[in-house]
């Protein structure tokens, strides 16, 4: 690729205000259309063979109003009871008002007969379960905001209104500006120490922003052809920002090396583009190989999580070798202008670092360097023997979003596990009918009150009572008798009192962990019916999953035994239970295959079998030591006060998953811009030791400034809001800390000062017929003037 690559970079750089309006055109071509699309998330929880999505499946075909759930409008009043008289029209013309909302298909009144269950036993609390007929896919925030809207009587009778369910999830997603912010920031400052001129600094961070509009608004626009997980553009924003500018980096160091040794300015350009950028190219392919290789697992949401993200790293290895080589033709000269000091020596001084002193002190000690990091990656990883995969926790959301403000009040007034109530979907063989024998027994029950009612009138008579008085003395006193049970005679007539459906009832209500079963609701024909359980304990509480486990191995089994019923647990809360469990299953497979499929990178760009595989080991003892140390501040609560939670939480089951193929490919930034540089050394000299020394003297500054970039930019989300987000964050940053740290400028070259000429070898047959690859196509320079004439 060294040869077009320089050439990209020429034309760019000649025709630099060309490419640099197209790029401005097609982002904000890309974002009017983005914004034209809208921000349509959800998380898609299909996982074929499970018993989530078995329930979905039978809800959709049959009770389509029940598959989605519902989103409870929660009603909570701190000054008297809500069926009180002000209080109550306040809470009837708010539900009236929610029933008129485009979208809404059904909305329980808590005050009526029916909504008698959504009212908490102080009548303080009380929620509106809202049904659309739109999926949380299809859901827009206008459309959300019209739901919670809607309680605006109630709002102004001074109750306070929140909104819970996948609706309150669309408003209750924090904004990614500030950190997006202070990412920024601390880019601009580590530029600006790394490259010592304003006017080099601002390059990378055009190259992001203009990288991160377009790959936003593409996934935007995806949006409009698949489910776009929630997570997705602020994963894909993470990961834009860091690698956008540490491509622009290496890029732009290259050049600023090569004027300095009086390369021609067109011509610096060009080589950077060709060099630099060729391991820009090959870095950014590793990632999105990482990424896209997740496809693997069948997972949609994991799957489409990788995809988002790896559109942000293939629009940022473009900019970098499209837009910022167009930059860098503009800026000219003037690359060096605007020169800033900010320590002891100028970065384009030709003064030594103390990047030599330090590889010279490791390859003096090699052994000691081994052990001392080892042992400190091993104890770091320690605390992921307890890792246990879970779901989002909306508790761990901030108190100003409407869905932690809902989530609080249900379980104050009605307990946590109404936040994350399960679905029990049945089917029937045969359409459910009425219990005969309850029937025969209640007409058994008429009959005596009837006979009742005519001893009463017999007395009344004899009394001297008229026919006309005495009906109607039995009637009075038989009155409360008839309406009770002309209410049971009109329950017993429904479908849903079909022995196989209340004996089903009975079984759910007696599993440990269930606090309550809502009365079955039927289709029309009568073959389906979906119960709603809920758990004595959080949604995101190892009980609940537990309950789970134990209703689908045990009750539901012991139950349907022997009947012509089969029934699934669903909801949200059953699907991310499910995911969970499917991701603990694929996770050592996926680690394998991305593993296998950056060995076979690193061979052929090497062309080394102990490379790869030293690269291999080392990037699961860094990916370890970072699994560690999420696990100990999110799932134990080791100092989780410091990054905004108030308590522990779990680890979501997608995030280490994630996490291991963003930072296999990213590691591999740092792997191929060290070995490079060592590769290119050792066939200079055939030193391995000089080698060693000499590529870490030579990258030590770059590695250590594009890690510190990207660890701020991974940092600065920490601040976010959503504990997911909060999640990567923390576990990203980290990462690329001790890998850029503690492995690639202390285990690396101290394994590599060990094994010596050994780092290289490769068998004669299998060298014979891979092919020759030249990541940074330094070869293809050899004779300068040959290439500058071209």
């Amino acid at each position: 690729m060294t040869a077009p690559l320089y050439r990209l970079g020429r034309f760019c750089s000649r025709h630099h205000i060309l490419v640099i309006a197209a790029w401005i055109v097609a982002a904000v071509g890309l974002a009017v259309a983005g914004a034209a699309a809208g921000h349509r998330t959800s998380d898609d929880l299909t996982l074929p063979g499970t018993g989530s999505t078995k329930a979905t499946d039978v809800l959709q075909e049959r009770l389509p109003d029940q598959a989605y759930g519902s989103n409870p409008l929660v009603l909570e009043s701190h000054h008297g009871r809500l069926d009180e008289s002000s209080n109550k029209q306040a809470v009837d013309d708010a539900v009236e008002q929610v029933r008129a909302t485009p979208h809404v298909v059904k909305a329980v009144n808590p005050l009526s007969d029916k909504g008698k269950a959504l009212l908490s036993k102080d009548k303080k609390i009380a929620y509106v379960p809202v049904s659309l007929d739109v999926s949380q896919s299809d859901l827009t925030k206008d459309e959300a905001q019209q739901v919670l809207d809607a309680g605006d009587p109630a709002r102004e009778a001074g109750i306070n209104v929140s909104l819970g369910g996948y609706a309150g999830q669309q408003l209750s997603k924090p904004s990614t500006h500030q950190s997006e912010a202070i990412g920024l920031a601390a880019a601009v400052v580590i530029l600006l120490f790394a490259f010592g001129t304003a006017t080099a600094m601002a390059l990378p961070i055009v190259t992001a922003i203009l990288g991160l509009v377009s790959s936003l608004s593409l996934i935007s626009l995806f949006g409009l052809l698949t489910d776009v997980p929630t997570t997705a553009p602020t994963l894909a924003t993470m990961i834009g920002l860091g690698v956008g500018i540490d491509y622009a980096l290496f890029i732009v160091t290259r050049h600023k090396l090569q004027l300095r040794d009086d390369l021609e300015m067109q011509e610096s350009i060009a080589r950077a583009t060709a060099t630099a950028g060729g391991a820009v190219l090959f870095a950014g392919t590793t990632v999105v190989i990482a990424l896209v290789s997740l496809a693997f697992a069948g997972i949609p949401l994991v799957t489409k999580l990788g995809c988002m993200s790896a559109v942000a790293v293939v629009v940022s290895v473009l900019g970098a070798t499209t837009l910022l080589p167009a930059l860098l033709g503009a800026l000219g000269p003037r690359i060096n202008s605007l020169r800033v000091k900010l320590g002891r020596t100028h970065p384009d001084d030709h003064r030594p670092h103390g990047w030599a002193r330090w590889a010279r002190g490791v390859a003096k000690r090699p052994w000691r360097s081994l052990v001392a990091s080892t042992a400190i990656l091993l104890v770091l990883a320690l605390p992921v023997l307890d890792l246990h995969l879970g779901q989002s926790d909306v508790g761990a959301l901030p108190t100003s979003t409407t869905a932690r403000q809902a989530y609080d009040a249900i379980g104050q007034g009605f307990g946590k596990g109404t936040n994350g109530p399960l679905l029990v979907a049945a089917e029937l063989g045969k359409p459910a009918k009425p219990d005969k024998k309850n029937l025969n027994k209640l007409d058994d029950q008429q009959k005596k009150l009837t006979q009742q009612q005519q001893q009463i009138e017999q007395a009344a008579v004899l009394e001297g009572a008229t026919q006309q008085q005495a009906q109607a003395e039995a009637k009075q006193q038989t009155q409360k008798q008839s309406d009770e049970l002309a209410k049971k005679k009109k329950r017993a007539e429904s479908p849903a009192t079909d022995p196989r459906l209340t004996d089903f009832s009975d079984d759910l209500s007696k599993a440990p962990g269930v606090k309550s079963v809502s009365p079955p609701t039927l289709d029309k024909r009568g073959n389906a019916a979906v119960y709603t359980v809920i758990s004595d304990s959080a949604p995101s509480s190892n009980e609940t999953e537990d309950l789970v486990n134990h209703l689908r191995s045990t009750t539901i089994p012991t139950a349907t035994k022997g009947t012509d019923m089969t029934a699934h647990v669903g909801g949200q809360t059953a699907g991310y239970i499910d995911l969970a469990e499917r991701i603990s299953e694929k996770l050592p497979a996926m680690i394998a295959i991305v593993v296998g499929l950056s060995f076979v990178v690193l061979m052929l760009a090497f062309r080394s079998l102990v490379v790869p595989a030293k690269a291999a080991i080392m990037n699961l003892l860094s990916v370890g030591a970072a699994y560690g140390i999420v696990t100990a501040v999110f799932q134990e609560g080791w100092g989780a006060s410091l990054i905004g939670l108030e308590r522990s939480i779990p680890i979501v089951s997608f995030v280490p998953l994630l996490m291991f193929a963003i930072l296999f490919g990213l590691s591999m930034d740092y792997e191929v811009f060290l070995l490079s540089q060592i590769k290119e050394h050792y066939d200079e000299s055939k030193r391995p030791t000089r080698a060693v020394i000499e590529g870490l003297a030579n990258t030590g500054r770059v590695i250590t400034s594009a890690a510190l970039i990207m660890v701020c930019v991974f940092t600065s989300f920490v601040l976010n809001g959503d504990p997911v987000v909060k999640e990567f964050g923390l576990g990203l940053a980290v990462a690329i800390a001790i890998d850029a740290t503690l492995v690639r400028c202390l285990l690396v070259p101290a394994v590599m000062t060990l094994l010596g000429r050994a780092s290289w070898w490769m068998p004669s047959w299998l060298g014979r017929h891979l092919p020759r690859i030249s990541i940074e196509g330094e070869d293809s320079f050899a004779k300068p003037s040959a290439q500058a004439s071209r």
